[in-house]
């Protein structure tokens, strides 16, 4: 058993089959790799009713999932509160300060306004941590600052990856003080970048600290059928996912938030690599409900400090765009259920001991099964 095969398998056919999938429309692939990443030549679809309470109702059937996972139904032990570390005031104060800056963009600031989305994802991360520190008295920036702090290269990587996928798609742009340049534009945007994974894990962490929340014993009949076959159809449906992202771009693509998570799954399974979601054979929805809740509590910060940041990103979806909150519209919400887990499936490539630092948040050993 290889756990080091699937990424690099998926490091090919993740850029890949999107490029393919153009090469099959026999369209040109120059405009898609230019850098930085050129938008608009994708006319989208007007907004469609129809689409939009199709869509609407499975993102409500989502919700509702959501919540009758997340009910709690064994309360555990109420944790020892204890008061918020310094350095958690520190970030409280560091995060009023910056979003400040984010939104009034004082003259004074000259080039460094356009700075200012790091430096609060930074505070953040920081503070989200100490919520967790304040519950058990442990958190993963304090416990595991290796395999935590490695996270924010890898988030550069992974969302970079994503910046990519939306080439195809272009359902989101940038407007504002956005510096052409590459190298300027590149190093600018990796540096906002690497914060996406840590701001969701440390999420995710704190959300752990709430031993009753999300305990809802789940069926184990969905994951009945061999594994290996499993994996065949979960790849399967990935690679003519991506493949279609590059032919019919305004029909699919939602499956920008879902298809990279089913491949690697794919091949995970088809490997006999354990993945992050072992846990949930054995009833436990923890691992899945929480990450899903951290990236739409995130999400919801990402979007509500961006509505009047400069730079920022504005978004255009074919059939859903009408009844934004912020620049996103309603429905663009949903991506973030399939991101958290996402999130949770690629921080633990480099650390497959992920959940059961979680565990070690509320003392919980939580066995081999979530290695």
């Amino acid at each position: 058993m290889n756990r080091f095969r699937p990424v690099l398998v998926a490091s090919l056919l993740l850029p890949g089959l999107p490029l393919a999938g153009l090469a099959l429309a026999g369209q040109a692939i120059t405009p898609y790799l230019a850098f930085p990443p050129r938008t608009g030549f994708i006319a989208h679809a007007p907004f469609s009713w129809g689409v939009f309470i199709g869509l609407a109702l499975v993102f409500l059937g989502l919700l509702a999932a959501l919540v009758w996972v997340l009910w709690p139904g064994q309360r555990g032990s109420a944790p020892l509160i204890r008061p918020l570390p310094w350095w958690g005031w520190l970030a409280l104060v560091s995060l009023g300060l910056f979003w400040l800056l984010a939104w009034t963009r004082p003259a004074f600031l000259g080039p460094l306004r356009s700075w200012t989305f790091t430096p609060l994802w930074l505070s953040w991360i920081v503070l989200v941590n100490a919520l967790a520190f304040r519950r058990t008295g442990r958190c993963l920036l304090t416990r595991h600052p290796g395999p935590y702090l490695a996270l924010f290269p890898l988030s550069a990587v992974f969302w970079w990856y994503f910046e990519y996928l939306n080439r195809f798609v272009q359902n989101w742009h940038y407007v504002g003080e956005v510096t052409r340049e590459p190298l300027a534009y590149f190093l600018h945007a990796s540096l906002a970048f690497s914060t996406v994974l840590p701001a969701v894990i440390g999420t995710l962490a704190w959300l752990w600290t709430w031993p009753g929340l999300g305990c809802r014993r789940l069926s184990r009949r969905g994951m009945r059928g061999h594994r290996r076959v499993r994996g065949a159809l979960l790849l399967t449906i990935a690679t003519i996912s991506l493949t279609g992202l590059g032919l019919r771009p305004d029909v699919l693509f939602p499956l920008v938030w879902v298809a990279p998570l089913l491949l690697i799954l794919g091949l995970q399974m088809l490997e006999g690599v354990p993945t992050v979601f072992t846990d949930q054979a054995h009833g436990n929805g923890r691992c899945l409900a929480l990450p899903a809740l951290a990236a739409l509590l995130c999400g919801f910060l990402w979007e509500l400090w961006n509505v009047n940041s400069d730079p920022k990103w504005i978004y255009s979806l074919p059939f859903v765009d009408r009844f934004h909150l912020f620049e996103m519209p309603i429905l663009g919400y949903a991506g973030y259920l399939p991101f958290g887990l996402e999130c949770l499936v690629i921080a633990a490539l480099i650390d497959p001991r992920l959940c059961q630092r979680l565990d070690d948040l509320i003392g919980k050993d939580s066995g081999p099964a979530n290695a």
